[in-house]
């Protein structure tokens, strides 16, 4: 079974972000970029699946600029056999929305006919939320949101799922759409070797123009601004100013 697994370039997580001076969006020059985080956890999964034999081919596909082919070479380092860009201009926090990604994942799909689809379950730039189940919807398939624990066997896909009350386990039929939890597996480090061989791997470029795709955004965002500077604590000296404080001012009891 082939198996296609999405990667974003985001912000890395350690990076403390800034808004632009204009509001416009958030500063990316010269900035430190990585994978988003729950994908490198997609991808783990992905190769751990290849590695067990229930999966034969790991494609790996991002969306964005020509700088998208760093993202896709760390996910062919960790063992995923090929790449795919689909190259566009827009901003890929703001102007690349998620439906248009699920639009451009779904042609890529009837392109490569994979057997499943894994994918973080948002990314952390944007935190929509949004991209794998709008895919679930366009191509009918079933999904699996939330995964903390994937296991592929008989023909089906047991989805153990992070819910509010606990746990969820379901099965679905495959194809079919899995986003990932941070519970599902730990991503392992490229090594040297690997990422050497990475640089082999071949990466298509496609447009979506070539996959049929209107990306044009649906959404404006008008501004962006920082949260506001938490206020100071305060030290009382009591319980009972405790109580009064959270009764009279915070008004939560």
């Amino acid at each position: 079974m082939k198996v296609l697994v999405a990667v974003k370039r985001v912000v890395d997580y350690n990076v403390n972000v800034r808004v632009k001076s204009d509001q416009t969006g958030i500063e990316t020059a010269n900035v430190k970029m990585s994978m988003n985080p729950f994908d490198e956890i997609a991808v783990e999964e992905g190769v751990r699946l290849k590695e067990s034999g229930a999966v034969s081919e790991l494609v790996a596909i991002s969306i964005g600029a020509q700088t998208c082919q760093e993202t896709l070479r760390t996910a062919l380092a960790m063992g995923a056999d090929r790449g795919i860009l689909v190259k566009t201009d827009l901003a890929i926090d703001s102007e690349l929305q998620p439906l248009a990604v699920a639009k451009i994942l779904k042609a890529v799909v009837e392109k490569e006919s994979p057997g499943m689809v894994i994918m973080g379950k948002q990314a952390i730039d944007d935190d929509s939320n949004q991209a794998g189940q709008m895919l679930a919807a366009l191509l009918n398939w079933p999904q699996g949101t939330f995964a903390s624990k994937l296991e592929l066997a008989d023909g089906k896909a047991q989805v153990t799922r992070e819910i509010d009350g606990g746990l969820e386990t379901v099965s679905l039929g495959v194809p079919a759409v899995v986003t990932t939890d941070l519970r599902l597996n730990e991503p392992r480090y490229a090594s040297l070797p690997n990422i050497m061989k990475a640089k082999r791997k071949p990466i298509d470029i496609l447009t979506p123009d070539e996959l049929g795709v209107d990306v044009t955004p649906r959404l404006k965002t008008l501004k962006v601004t920082e949260p506001p500077k938490r206020q100071a604590g305060v030290i009382v000296g009591s319980v009972a100013e405790l109580v009064e404080k959270l009764r009279n001012e915070a008004k939560v009891i």
